[in-house]
């Protein structure tokens, strides 16, 4: 074990003298209390170290004992439904509220082990050697580690075992045994290795309809969502972590408030997931990195957890990662950056940040595993620019790595309008792949509604500025049917409703007969006005309101209410034309 001797500490960072040899990235432990550490630059006879605990007390002349490996955590089947710290520490089911310092782990949690493989197989790196169930949730596949590979000279028989005991024996190839348990150790630094990437062919599905039908994200694939204060980042991450289609929910909390993550914290798990009726912790890992922890912690935090989405992104599974938010990650950099005396770049952030922005989301993949499976791993990562400022670095750096960007704006959110995303700042790269996808859950007019309905609220940004100026009653007849529309889409379609039983998730199926209908009620309102209709008549038609109710009021297992008022809105229509008709005749 290597040691060094600490010459000076300011924060979290400390410079020590070296008395054996260190590799860089090495985890090292420092003091008496073994607070933990990690080498992050080497010069003659000394190493600089990152301290990820709190330093007081400690003073020159204290020990720093190295590892031999890198910052690592430990991955198992036992992650699902607790609560972690920035380094995956236990939060939850331990006999004291706080982490002690030090703290490498939790005890051991006991699963019950079946075994996937016999004495004398060939057990290949990554691949399933049981799977493992405990008293509540869903069985998982214990996977060998992805650098481990060999014959199996022995397995234990089908039992209750603490997922560190080992439960397989392997005779690697140059003879040396390696025992392996239900868990293994992994560095976090390091991207999991897989067979090979794919390309992505599936929305992750949201719940929320701006986000599936004009932004969509795939399955596998990055989403930032920049908002300023008060935009409601938090309580739109929180809705996608409950009502998204991902197998498994890591909800990171980096740097938040300590009273939004005792939030989080207390609110998940009484949740029930609605596919299952099961708790929804069952198929959720929490990090709670709060912004009074550690500020290098923070900074670790974030590697933790998309580790962690990779685990089980190998077990076959699609994952969803939420991190809240990677702007109190960035100061976390910037921050250590300035201990270390390095040279500020843009905003003062480290030269480095557009790097690790890269090395972070670019982990994010479809993939065929190791194990055989396909998995995914898809990472949405809010951001707070201050003052909204888009421009600013993280928000700017984050662009170039993310196909999804989801704005959210003040006025929409100080409108009380609900996901405050603004549709003209938003954008999704790839969302034409998603059509094929679209048709098959019976939307095949899918992409030409979605232009249509951002055309019209591109139309209905500039008309507005017009408005202002000489009135929307002065406007001609085509654009008050337009504002008339774009309104409709916007109440009717793009606003839903956190509290709402009905509203708060939306299925594909609803949110594609929606889309047709309101491109219905668009066709025929056009139609009308060609026909001599007065734009106030069609603003005054009764299926209006039910238009604009029908997120609240129609639930995914009511679509035939959909259709009975598609046929209201062709009557009322119907009707109009004879007034219409009449109307022209008295002018004639």
């Amino acid at each position: 074990m290597s040691l060094a001797i600490v010459r000076s500490i300011a924060g979290p960072v400390l410079h020590a003298v070296k008395e054996g040899p260190f590799s860089l990235r090495e985890s090292v432990r420092v003091g008496p209390q073994a607070l933990l550490g990690e080498v992050v630059r080497i010069r003659d006879d000394e190493i600089v170290v990152q301290v990820y605990e709190d330093t007081k007390g400690l003073r020159p002349g204290t020990e720093v004992r190295g590892d031999g490996l890198p910052l690592s955590i430990r991955l198992g089947p036992g992650l699902l439904g607790r609560i972690f710290d920035g380094l995956l520490r236990p939060l939850s089911g331990t006999d004291s509220v706080y982490v002690q310092p030090g703290m490498r782990s939790g005890a051991a949690v006991r699963l019950h082990f079946e075994p996937r493989i016999a004495t004398g197989a060939l057990l290949l790196p990554g691949a399933v050697i049981g799977t493992a169930s405990g008293a509540e949730g869903r069985a998982q596949f214990c996977l060998a580690p992805p650098d481990v590979g060999g014959v199996v000279e022995s397995v234990v028989a089908p039992g209750q075992f603490a997922d560190d005991a080992v439960v397989c024996v392997l005779r690697q190839g140059d003879g040396r045994r390696r025992e392996l348990a239900m868990s293994h150790v992994w560095p976090v630094r390091v991207p999991r290795p897989v067979a090979r990437r794919l390309p992505t062919q599936t929305p992750l599905v949201t719940g929320q309809r701006i986000l599936d039908c004009l932004f969509p994200v795939a399955q596998g694939g990055k989403a930032a969502i920049p908002g300023g204060f008060g935009t409601g980042k938090t309580v739109l991450l929180e809705a996608l972590a409950k009502g998204c289609n991902a197998d498994v929910i890591v909800y990171l909390g980096c740097g938040e408030r300590g009273n939004e993550m005792a939030g989080v914290l207390d609110e998940f798990p009484t949740l029930t997931d609605s596919r299952t009726g099961r708790p929804l912790m069952e198929r959720t890992v929490i990090i709670a990195n709060t912004s009074n922890m550690p500020v290098a912690a923070r900074e670790a935090s974030i590697y933790c957890a998309i580790t962690v989405a990779e685990y089980f992104r190998d077990q076959g599974l699609h994952v969803a990662l939420m991190a809240d938010s990677t702007s109190r990650w960035a100061e976390a950099l910037r921050e250590v950056s300035g201990r270390f005396g390095e040279l500020p770049g843009e905003g003062g952030y480290p030269a480095y940040l557009s790097s690790r922005l890269a090395d972070f989301y670019e982990r994010a993949a479809r993939a065929e595993t190791l194990a055989g499976g396909t998995g995914s791993v898809t990472v949405m990562g809010a951001i707070s620019p201050p003052s909204g400022d888009f421009s600013e670095p993280v928000t700017s750096h984050t662009k170039r790595y993310v196909k999804a960007f989801w704005a959210l704006d003040v006025k929409r959110a100080q409108a009380r309008f609900y996901p405050a995303i603004h549709p003209l700042q938003s954008y999704a790269e790839d969302a034409g792949e998603f059509a094929p996808w679209w048709a098959a859950q019976g939307n095949g007019q899918w992409l030409a509604l979605r232009r249509r309905f951002l055309t019209l609220l591109d139309e209905q940004a500039q008309l507005e500025r017009m408005a202002r100026i000489i009135g929307k009653d002065a406007l001609p007849a085509p654009q008050q049917v337009t504002l008339l529309c774009a309104e409709l889409v916007n109440e009717g379609f793009l606003r839903q409703s956190a509290f709402s039983e009905i509203d708060r998730v939306c299925s594909p199926a609803r949110q594609a007969a929606m889309m047709r209908l309101l491109g219905r009620f668009i066709d025929l309102a056009e139609a009308a006005l060609a026909a001599g209709a007065e734009p106030e008549r069609i603003g005054a038609l009764a299926c209006l309101r039910a238009l604009q109710r029908m997120g609240e009021e129609i639930a995914d297992d009511e679509l035939p209410r959909l259709a009975e008022l598609e046929a209201r809105i062709e009557r009322e229509f119907a009707q109009l034309a004879p007034a219409t008709e009449a109307s022209d005749a008295a002018h004639g």
